[in-house]
């Protein structure tokens, strides 16, 4: 399943790189996809793996975490979903 990077997750002050928001389809999509590994590859193929922890809201969004974190450069891509 592909899911589209949505930014970081943020606070009104502060913003938390590690924490990423990542739009599902629907929300029973991001529901079910909870402990799934999430893969991002850029242009240059590094390859970013990360898990989704919980859903985010009942829109279709999860928070995921990656390690290492993902550049800045990866907001609006599409990432890949493994369950």
């Amino acid at each position: 399943m592909e899911v589209v990077i949505v930014s970081y997750r943020r606070g009104s002050n502060d913003q938390n790189p590690h924490q990423v928001l990542v739009r599902f389809p629907s929300y029973r999509d991001a529901a079910s996809a909870v402990r799934s590994k999430i893969i991002y590859e850029d242009e240059h193929g590094n390859v970013y793996v990360g898990k989704v922890l919980r859903p985010h809201g009942k829109k279709g969004v999860a928070i995921a975490v990656f390690k290492p974190n993902l550049p800045g450069q990866a907001m609006g891509k599409v990432a890949k979903v493994e369950r």
